[in-house]
């Protein structure tokens, strides 16, 4: 393996100094619209068009926005919409799963360009990391000198506190606590200089729907995330927020009760893992949940129970979460098919009517929209939105 070539994709675009509120604004705005003429991005921001004008003239001679198709008008002369451009930042994301890595290439508009995946009995640091270290290798080989430079960063999502996981993950208990003490730059920077971006695993996928699911725009929802286990993200004020330690929206940890009245958590009574058990106990091989493309319609006698069991968990967990937010909708994404997730939306929705709401307006109930692959875009996204895109809950100052 040479580590020079991939050290070699190291100084990128993350250097290149777009820090600028305005800066920030237009992409995001173009990010979130499309293609706009600067006179229309003029009237959304109230930013002088002067002002608009200057800023495109920069990012497009900077290679970060390019110029669409005229759009001609009844009277004068066609406008011209500015763009993100597809290959004005690229970005590497790692999702550690319970069961496979994933490792993908995205573009500066949400499209993967290339993906690598692995997988293993549970994850361990060697592991992931020598996987990772080959998989830039693989992603990276046949990209030209000027996409190198446009790197900025990798992404890394993993579950919060990765090493108390080692019971649920099947793993040797001391092998698998080793992640306590795993610093991922440190790791990464023994064979590449780009920067590290570390978050949660289900943020990540939450982030992913919000940039690039084209869901209905709510400013404030939160998103549950249902994978081996399950997870959420909390999205307030058109911005995925995180939270003071990074773990906002650890929905998986929501309380619910046992059927003897024990306590539990969400994670022991709405996740995949609980789907595989169920395969177990039938004699059939739980890899089949994994396999892609997916299609479970095989396993409907299964699937069906399970989901009517996941929604009455879920329909009572987004009015628990609504009662500290008022939230317009919750989004339900997860690793399954989508007719699975549809029919999940739908038992959820017919299961919050008979909820008790009081005190509480009910949320909207909508799907998610990336499936199994959120968590690894997410997490390439996290380079590109911390270093050119407005964190609204960042309380940035206008530069």
């Amino acid at each position: 393996m040479d580590g020079g070539k991939i050290r070699d994709a190291s100084g990128g675009v993350n250097q290149s100094g777009v820090r600028n509120y305005n800066e920030r604004l237009l992409l995001s705005m173009l990010q979130r619209r499309g293609g706009m003429a600067g006179i229309e991005l003029a009237r959304l921001t109230g930013l002088s068009p002067q002002t608009v004008s200057v800023i495109f003239r920069k990012l497009e001679q900077d290679g970060f926005l390019r110029r669409g198709d005229p759009v001609r008008g009844k009277v004068g002369k066609p406008s011209i919409p500015m763009e993100l451009s597809p290959d004005g930042v690229l970005s590497l994301g790692l999702k550690i799963g319970r069961r496979s890595a994933d490792l993908l290439l995205l573009d500066f508009t949400g499209n993967v360009r290339a993906q690598v995946s692995t997988t293993y009995p549970y994850p361990l640091p060697d592991d992931v990391f020598a996987f990772l270290e080959g998989g830039m290798e693989t992603l990276l080989e046949d990209l030209p000198p000027e996409a190198h430079a446009r790197l900025c960063g990798i992404g890394i999502a993993a579950p919060f506190e990765l090493w108390k996981w080692n019971d649920l993950f099947g793993a040797p208990s001391q092998r698998f606590k080793s992640w306590k003490d795993i610093d991922f730059a440190e790791q990464v920077a023994r064979f590449t200089e780009l920067p590290v971006f570390a978050m949660n695993d289900a943020t990540a996928a939450c982030r992913a729907e919000h940039l690039y699911g084209g869901a209905p725009r709510f400013r404030d929802y939160a998103y549950i995330f249902i994978g081996s286990f399950v997870g959420g993200g909390v999205v307030v004020n058109d911005t995925v927020f995180e939270g003071n330690q990074g773990n906002a929206g650890a929905l998986g940890s929501l309380r619910s009760t046992g059927p003897l009245g024990e306590s539990q958590q969400l994670i022991d009574v709405a996740s995949i893992h609980l789907l595989e058990g169920r395969l177990v106990q039938a004699g059939i091989d739980p890899r089949v949940l994994w396999q892609q493309p997916q299609d479970w319609s095989d396993l409907a006698r299964h699937v069906e129970p399970w989901i009517g069991e996941t929604a009455q968990e879920l329909a009572k967990a987004a009015l628990s979460v609504c009662a500290v937010i008022d939230f317009e909708a919750v989004l339900i994404d997860g690793a399954f098919p989508a007719t699975v997730r549809g029919e999940l939306v739908e038992r959820v929705r017919r299961y919050l009517v008979n909820q008790d709401t009081r005190g509480l307006i009910p949320p909207q109930i909508q799907p998610g929209h990336i499936g199994g692959n959120a968590r690894a875009i997410g997490a390439a996204s996290g380079p590109i939105f911390t270093q050119f895109l407005l964190n609204r809950n960042a309380g940035l100052a206008v530069g």
